[in-house]
């Protein structure tokens, strides 16, 4: 006879309750619309810590909707010195969980360089391709200093 699962091992299972809860009641029509690499380098400053973006690296990621407006921003992961982790999956478990038709990728080079490494380029292509698998977009992603920014998009590699 084959062994039954017992109630108490039914009920160990999590169960999982999409919701998206906006910060405030505004329109969609009253957010941020994202129209070139520089809007966005704008609403990112102003999330960002500006006692941290010299200090340690951080990665951030804005969620957009159909019409580009911004819908959320997260903060991913903060680091040392040197980098910082950015995991695909929670970029793309948030990106489906807030319904977002596209999204701006970004990180902060503590040493004030603008060029990106391979390891920036080369995770900019996984999350893209990871994306695709979606329908969702990656529009930029940016290297972000309190000077400056540099624009993946802009600089033809995505």
């Amino acid at each position: 006879m084959e062994k039954r699962l017992s109630l108490k091992e039914l009920n160990n299972v999590g169960e999982i309750e999409i919701v998206y809860r906006k910060k405030t009641n505004c329109k969609i029509s009253e957010r941020p619309k994202i129209t070139k690499s520089s809007d966005a380098y704008e609403i990112l400053m102003h999330y960002w810590d500006e006692g941290k973006i010299g200090l340690l690296e951080e990665f951030k990621v804005l969620f957009l909707n159909q019409a580009n407006r911004v819908l959320q921003i997260i903060s991913l992961s903060q680091g040392g010195i040197t980098g910082t982790v950015a995991d695909p999956r929670l970029i793309l478990a948030t990106a489906l969980k807030v319904a977002a038709c596209s999204l701006v990728l970004s990180h902060n080079h503590p040493s004030g360089s603008l060029q990106p490494s391979r390891a920036d380029e080369a995770l900019s292509q996984k999350i893209r391709a990871a994306a695709a698998f979606h329908d969702i977009k990656v529009l930029d992603h940016l290297i972000v200093t309190a000077d400056g920014f540099y624009s993946f998009a802009d600089e033809g590699l995505l």
